[in-house]
Parts: C-alpha cells; structure tokens; sequence
C-alpha cells in the first residue's frame, strides 16, 4: 500500500486513532481508521494541518479511475498536503517534531536509469499518494519520506505549503518550456491548473500572458489575478480560425510559448495554430487520452511539442516564490472546510460542481 499506511481492516485503536477519508466506492467517502505503518530511519511522521482537493482526487470519486489507474479496493484520497512534524526517525537531521513541512507526494525508486538521469518524475515505480494502490493524505497523520517533507518560511501558511503540489505543476511546465523574460505566454484554460501555470510564467519573467477560456466568472479570475488580456472562446471546432485572429490580436505580439491546460482536441488545435514559426506548445492538461490535431501544418512551422508529468525538484523554488511574494496563491482557495463525515462529503461536492471554486482546502 506504499509509505500512507495500512487498510483500513489491519487498523486498530491506539493512544490517538488516526482517521482518514477513504474511497470505499463510487461516489462514496468514509472517515474511517487508517493505521500507519513504522517509522523508518528515514522517515518521519506528519500530523496534517492543510489539504486541497484535486481534480484527479474528484475524479477517482466519480469513476474509480484515472487513465490506467484504477481503485480496487478502498483507498485513502489526497496528496495536496502540508502538516507539523510530530516525530522524526533515527537517521533524519533536517527536521526535527514542530517543523511546519509541504509534502511531495511521489515516492520513486531512485534505482532506475530514469531516477538516476534526474528524471523521477516518470519513475516507473513511483508511489504516488491516492494513485491505486497507495494510499493519500487526508488524514489525521501520515508517514512520508523526511526527503520529500520541505520546511516552510515563517511567512508562509500551511494552506500556502499544500498549494506547492497544484503550483509544482506549472513550474515544472515553464521550466519544460524554458520560459523567461522575452517569452509572451497563451494559457489555454483557466482551472487551477491553467491560473497557477499563469502565476509561474509571470514569476519566472513572461512579460506579456493571454489567457482563454470557455467560461466568463473564470476569465475574470485570471485577470484579477494579472493576466495581461483574456479571451472567450466556444466549443465548437469551427470557431478555431477566429478566435486565432483574436488571441493574436489580445497578445499584440508573436505568441512564443502555448499552454494547454485543458486538453482537449479545440484547445490543442488552437493552442498550435495560435503559436508563432518556432515557437513551443507544452501539453499541460489532459482532458482527452487521444486528439486529433493540425500536427502537420504545426510541424511545417517547426512548432515544438511538449509533454509534462507531474513534476521534479519543484518544491523548492515554489517556497522561495511564496516567500518573495513574487507568486501569490492565497487568492485561489475559494473554499475551506474541516474534517468531519459531512464536511468532506461536501467539500467535494463543491469542488466537484465547479461554479465559483477554485481550491477547496481542507483544515484538519
């Protein structure tokens, strides 16, 4: 069941029980007992104060599968997280119990020639929270590698610490993308993903981002939070050519960099057209596992494509862009909800309706 713990049957009743939300079934979460497992000398035990919900999160609760993962039997959900140390094992010296620390969630081999090329983001044995059959970290406490546990500034929240996961993302996408100053940035899609890949180009210097979207209220958002134009498109294939014309036309210059952080056919295919001769696509989202694109005419412009998978080394650039103030994520927790039976069944139906929710947070 990877470092999170036990199944919930081996669970027992200690001094404390640990408590955790789990996917016993479709549409189905329980707070039930999650029974840790020992602490290596490695490893440390992390009492969990802040918790968001992904949209991988809601979509394993809605089908019990993500792309070739699927849930066969209950699994503990979560792995936005940030928490206090409350114990540390023999061997650990970087952290020490009262440490406020953001969790990275992957566990990966380090053995294999991808792990050993720096690349374990796409370890083939990765152990990755809440993706089957490890377990999350909603819960009370969790056991997590000291290695992936990062100390956080004094002027950064535990809310903040949990929304280093989300932001990793699009810190890892602009470093794909080698995004700097020189670079004007199409964001295609204004979901969590989409706004904290805007955050990341304008931290690491994209002078000038245009964010499009379907939706007006989430349009708004990313202006308020500094895109520097923003476009309404449809869904309907057809309108692709024109709305080229006007991303162009917002941007005011060649768009250098594309985002997709949607995924879908529409907004991949606008995603290549709109991008100058030469410039780079960076598939971010991945609404569809099959599209169908204008591939050739892109490669004839000699438009690069890019993929990204979670992310690597990330945590620690996305606290020091917290400290500065040069990325505010404050502003994206639309929702806050604690850990109880009620609140977790409806934390996720607010994430899962969309509408005005951007991050719902949990406070354990």
């Amino acid at each position: 069941m990877g470092k999170g713990g036990k199944s919930h049957e081996e669970a027992s009743i200690g001094e404390e029980e640990n408590m955790a939300a789990w996917l016993v079934g479709l549409n189905t979460l329980k707070i039930q007992p999650f029974k840790l497992p020992p602490l290596g000398p490695r490893d440390v035990r992390v009492r969990m104060k802040a918790v968001g919900i992904c949209g991988s999160d809601v979509h394993y609760l809605k089908t019990l599968r993500l792309a070739d993962f699927v849930v066969k039997e209950p699994m503990v959900i979560g792995h936005e997280c940030a928490g206090i140390i409350e114990e540390v094992g023999g061997e650990v010296k970087n952290l020490v119990p009262g440490d406020r620390v953001a969790l990275e969630p992957g566990i990966s081999c380090w053995r294999c020639d991808l792990c050993k090329e720096g690349r374990y983001n796409l370890c083939p044995e990765m152990k990755f929270f809440a993706t089957p059959p490890v377990h999350g970290s909603l819960a009370n406490q969790v056991v997590h590698p000291a290695d992936l546990c990062f100390k956080l500034p004094d002027n950064v929240s535990l809310e903040e610490g949990a929304m280093c996961e989300p932001l990793s993302v699009g810190v890892h996408a602009c470093r794909r993308a080698n995004i700097g100053p020189g670079k004007n940035v199409l964001v295609m899609g204004a979901g969590p993903i989409g706004l904290v890949t805007m955050l990341a180009a304008r931290a690491f210097g994209a002078p000038r981002i245009v964010v499009v979207d379907v939706d007006d209220n989430r349009l708004s958002v990313a202006k308020d939070l500094g895109a520097d134009g923003v476009v309404k498109v449809s869904t309907n294939m057809q309108d692709v050519p024109e709305e080229v014309e006007r991303i162009c036309k917002v941007m005011g210059a060649g768009v250098d960099v594309s985002f997709d952080c949607a995924g879908f056919n529409k907004t991949m295919s606008t995603a290549l057209s709109a991008t100058r001769a030469g410039g780079k696509v960076c598939l971010v989202g991945m609404g569809h596992s099959e599209m169908t694109v204008p591939l050739t005419p892109a490669a004839a412009r000699e438009v690069d494509i890019i993929g990204i998978f979670r992310y690597k080394n990330t945590w620690p650039l996305c606290l020091e862009f917290l400290r500065s103030g040069k990325i505010d994520v404050k502003p994206l927790i639309t929702h806050r909800y604690g850990f109880s039976q009620k609140e977790v069944e409806e934390a996720f139906e607010t994430s899962a309706r969309g509408g005005n929710a951007i991050k719902v947070m949990f406070n354990l």
